[in-house]
């Protein structure tokens, strides 16, 4: 028989393997790895909307601590400083718990996470002393800027534990 005369044809390759439809192994690992992007998502904007109490409060602070640099008046910012860590410890703490406490319950109960107490004897103190000063009587400003210091304190360290 000639050569020539059987139907052969020549070698033919299979066609590349695209990259389109991926194997399911990927399809897998895409999804886990968009599941495990949308748990962290959410707990970053979980915990930021858990923080945002603290943050407007340490602004709002900044703005009384200039306030009071202004006008000079202690007895309204004490007041405003102590009205102002009242919320923020109810954004964070049950009111059964803090809204009815007054004096040195209330000053006890903000030391109570506290490393080094700051409210019952240390400069914190000067929080349920201060709004009851005559106006125009002179405080030195260490009280007051270690006051703002105190309620910094409190604002930034977690009420119970919580992050």
């Amino acid at each position: 028989m000639d050569p020539e005369q059987i139907p052969l044809r020549d070698l033919h390759l299979p066609e590349v393997i695209g990259w389109w439809p991926p194997a399911p192994g990927w399809w897998l690992l895409l999804a886990s790895a968009a599941i495990g992007i949308g748990f962290l998502l959410r707990r970053y904007l979980r915990s930021r909307a858990h923080r945002a109490a603290r943050r407007h409060a340490l602004k709002s602070l900044d703005v009384l601590l200039t306030g009071y640099e202004k006008d000079r008046n202690i007895v309204t910012f004490a007041a405003a400083v102590s009205e102002l860590l009242r919320r923020t410890m109810l954004a964070y703490a049950p009111r059964s718990e803090v809204a009815g406490l007054t004096g040195d319950a209330w000053l006890a109960w903000l030391d109570r996470d506290l490393q080094h107490p700051q409210f019952v004897s240390g400069p914190g103190r000067k929080l349920v002393e201060l709004p009851y000063r005559h106006p125009e009587a002179e405080i030195p400003d260490s009280d007051v800027y270690a006051l703002v210091s105190a309620v910094r304190q409190r604002m930034a360290t977690p009420v119970g534990g919580q992050r």
